[in-house]
């Protein structure tokens, strides 16, 4: 008779137990105590008729895929940087494993989030590794959140090109829950350097894709020698239209300028360097990265 160690631990450790329940209770016992692997229950996508299905994920091959596909913009440790947080307890756009599954799969349309380059049967993995980082702490940055405001209000000046909580201008990013989105060193290095971060791509207006994909900013001139600057807004074959500094925005036929200086990668933002002490910059930092609630 052949040797069989499955069925000599059978023999000692439930020698009463049916043998097709012993066999199942091996194969689950199997999954749990694999090396990083987790047993997950993915619920089917809404509308989609589909039953509940089992799959297992691999937390280390889950790690080893994130560095590659995901850490370019979310940061090794899903701190943020041009892609969104994901170190914290809830995913505004993913609140359970199938929306998550569905995102990582096939991106978010209108948003620099692409469909991802992973197999499969390998983004329940993703998707598992994505979800463990929600149990790391929150980021710890030096600074004072409450003089930081006070930075942002008065020496700043923010609130002349961005909204917060509804109050400011529109020329900016609405920074309401900046501190969810962007880490503590992509908000420095926004503030230190602008231009770091603004999209290089050359490509034609699109309606179809979210403000990074089409962001310019841009001076026009008129044919009466009217100089204007600001964000566009929106671009056609024949026509124009841009927001400047103050919100106003402005339309034109394009037959009508006699100028279109498009300064591609070039932000509208001034370079904070020198302009706040470090204490001070680590203040509004800190009050940046406290922007998480819609409150």
């Amino acid at each position: 008779m052949r040797f069989s160690l499955v069925r000599f631990l059978h023999a000692i450790y439930f020698p009463r137990v049916p043998l097709r329940i012993r066999l199942a209770f091996c194969a689950v016992l199997a999954v749990l105590t694999a090396p990083a692997a987790m047993a997950q229950v993915a619920a089917a996508p809404a509308g989609t008729g589909m039953a509940q299905v089992t799959v297992v994920t691999n937390l280390e091959e889950g790690h080893r895929l994130f560095e590659v596909h995901c850490a370019v913009c979310h940061g090794p440790g899903g701190e943020g940087g041009k892609g969104p947080t994901l170190a914290q307890p809830t995913l505004p756009r993913a609140s359970d494993d199938a929306s998550l599954i569905r995102i990582i799969s096939d991106g978010i349309g209108g948003t620099e989030m692409p469909q991802a380059r992973i197999d499969r049967k390998d983004v329940p993995s993703v998707a598992a590794f994505v979800r463990s980082l929600g149990s790391r702490p929150l980021e710890v940055v030096p600074g004072n959140p409450e003089r930081g405001a006070k930075i942002y209000a008065i020496k700043g000046a923010c609130a002349q090109c961005h909204t917060l909580r509804g109050e400011g201008a529109a020329i900016g990013p609405d920074l309401t829950t900046v501190g969810r989105r962007r880490s503590a060193a992509y908000l420095r290095r926004a503030l230190l350097d602008p231009n770091a971060d603004v999209p290089q791509s050359y490509s034609a207006f699109r309606s179809d894709v979210s403000l990074p994909e089409n962001f310019l900013y841009l001076r026009v001139v008129t044919t009466n020698q009217i100089e204007i600057v600001g964000v566009r807004v929106n671009e056609d074959t024949f026509s124009i239209q841009l927001r400047d500094v103050t919100g106003r925005v402005f339309s034109f036929y394009k037959d009508e300028l006699a100028e279109i200086d498009k300064q591609w990668g070039k932000s509208p933002m001034p370079s904070y360097l020198g302009a706040f002490t470090p204490d001070e910059l680590d203040d509004l930092v800190a009050f940046l990265v406290s922007l998480r609630d819609t409150k």
